[in-house]
């Protein structure tokens, strides 16, 4: 257990399994009281049975955060009565990837991957960052992705949800920083959790030849920006998207 989190609170959403699991979990490591919040109970409950066996504190808190406002203030409260009144660090990971192509995508699965990805984590700051400004400050986190800048095939809808939270991310910087919040982002890469012995090669790592990493990244990697972010050592970080992507959107690509 690691000590630079010590007596902070945080809410994770989506951290239930993959990315957010490893956020929850490290920020866990770190000291923090964590909320692991999602859909599935189950899997909330492994979590934090996880992390409270490794010697940190969490709780699970149910949520579907479908875009309404009442969904996002419910969990907002909910949190901070678990937490003993106040969120220090907020973590907007929940997200959903339909990927149908633009032509085939319909009104209902354009509205509810929006709502999801973008109108859920702006209700949920807006009802959050009030009282953390009053407490006397904290941060925010905004999950990113690399496609939000480098184009692929059927990923207009996703990657345009993902700019947005990006462009959150500067706004409420400037928003948000002189009340005493931070609001920074992290821009995951390809990102899968470790391969079982001798599996076959994933799909994914074909997007990454070429690349300074050479390869895809795991959870962990997401999860160790993030602590750095939410904690001290980043205080002078404000309205910045992290690329943790192993070099894909920075550096030109050569194929093999």
């Amino acid at each position: 257990m690691g000590e630079r989190l010590r007596n902070k609170t945080a809410l994770v959403t989506g951290s239930t399994s993959n990315i957010g699991q490893a956020i929850a979990e490290a920020i866990a490591a770190e000291g923090a009281h964590v909320i692991v919040s999602g859909r599935n109970r189950e899997r909330g409950a492994r979590v934090v049975e996880g992390i409270r066996a490794s010697g940190g504190r969490a709780d699970f808190l149910v949520a579907d955060l479908d875009g309404s406002k009442e969904a996002s203030q419910g969990l907002a409260d909910r949190a901070r009565e678990t937490l003993g009144g106040r969120i220090d660090i907020l973590v907007n990971n929940a997200g959903i990837y339909p990927a149908p192509g633009t032509v085939d995508t319909d009104e209902k699965t354009f509205d509810q991957v929006f709502g999801v990805n973008v109108k859920a984590p702006f209700f949920l700051t807006a009802a959050v960052v009030p009282a953390m400004a009053e407490s006397g400050g904290g941060a925010v986190i905004n999950l990113g992705s690399w496609i939000a800048r480098l184009g692929v095939p059927v990923g207009a809808l996703y990657s345009s949800t993902k700019g947005a939270m990006e462009t959150l991310t500067r706004a409420w910087a400037a928003e948000f920083g002189p009340m005493g919040v931070r609001v920074n982002a992290v821009s995951p890469g390809v990102i899968l959790p470790p391969a079982p012995e001798g599996g076959e090669p994933h799909p994914g790592e074909i997007m990454m030849k070429g690349t300074p990493a050479g390869g895809i990244g795991t959870p962990d990697a997401i999860a160790h920006a993030v602590v750095w972010l939410a904690g001290d050592e980043a205080a002078f970080v404000h309205g910045t998207v992290v690329d943790v992507d192993g070099g894909r959107t920075g550096v030109a690509v050569i194929a093999a």
